[in-house]
């Protein structure tokens, strides 16, 4: 299996308060071992205390201390798709009181792999959920939800009302990742990445990624997908945390538009 994440996730992680509550944590990550998409899981803390920690990253000896800096009482473990779970299980064995999102399907898909048997989920996003879909009431008082159940990995987007602030997986990049390979001594674009790029850039206007939105990450099921984006579209929002590329700290709503643009118009394509 290809190295997917550093060897030593502690000497190449960046931990960095975007907001006293909200903790990205960055750090090198290869698909495929081999394009450098980087990758980030995001905790956010709750009026209430509690702790809500997506696409949770390796539980290193900083991140535990970050967790307890923000009170430790972590009460939500979020997998925002089907790949993004490798560390859901430790995570779990570490905060047991805490419940685990998830889109349907990957349940079932971790039961392969006998590291991951058995660690239960909580809370399922399921097609035919009744909208809006609720977590319980501190969680449904911070955060709004989408399942892009159109989408190939089956994406849950984020909404942290307070802050303005779209936690995301694989619905959009932002590459090059330059904060999550800025500890490592690897430069955050290899030869093929920088093939790929187009594909995950938001520079102006986004073509490419606006076709790799249109013709590959909604193939699966073009309607539904572009019904999720139009709801994600009528949030309020100003900041963007993806899992690969660097953070858009304010102007993202109008990046979001630029890259959905095709699924955003009334006409469609």
């Amino acid at each position: 299996m290809p190295q997917l994440f550093p060897t030593n996730p502690s000497a190449t992680m960046v931990i960095r308060h975007v907001t006293p509550d909200i903790v990205t944590m960055s750090l090198p990550f290869s698909r495929f071992g081999r394009l450098q998409f980087g990758g980030r899981g995001t905790l956010v803390k709750l009026a209430t205390g509690s702790l809500a920690v997506f696409s949770p990253v390796t539980l290193t000896p900083e991140v535990r201390e970050t967790v307890e800096s923000l009170g430790g009482n972590v009460k939500y473990i979020a997998a925002p798709d089907i790949e993004h779970h490798l560390h859901l299980t430790p995570w779990k064995q570490a905060y047991p009181e805490a419940e685990i999102l998830a889109p349907e399907g990957l349940y079932e898909k971790r039961q392969s792999n006998p590291d991951f048997q058995d660690t239960p989920f909580s809370h399922v996003f399921k097609k035919g959920d009744q909208l809006p879909r609720s977590i319980s009431k501190e969680f449904d008082a911070e955060f709004d939800s989408e399942y892009v159940y159109g989408h190939g990995s089956r994406e849950l987007v984020f909404l942290h009302k307070p802050t303005r602030t779209v936690i995301e997986a694989d619905l959009l990049f932002n590459l090059p990742a330059k904060e999550q390979y800025s500890q490592s001594s690897e430069a955050p674009t290899n030869f093929l990445t920088r093939l790929i790029m187009p594909l995950m850039s938001t520079k102006p206007p986004a073509t490419w990624q606006r076709r790799f939105a249109w013709y590959i990450l909604s193939a699966q099921d073009r309607a539904a997908f572009t019904e999720s984006i139009k709801r994600i579209d009528q949030w309020d929002f100003d900041r963007l945390i993806p899992c690969h590329g660097d953070t858009i700290e304010t102007g993202s709503k109008g990046v979001f538009r630029d890259v959905m643009a095709w699924h955003l118009d009334q006409k469609n394509r």
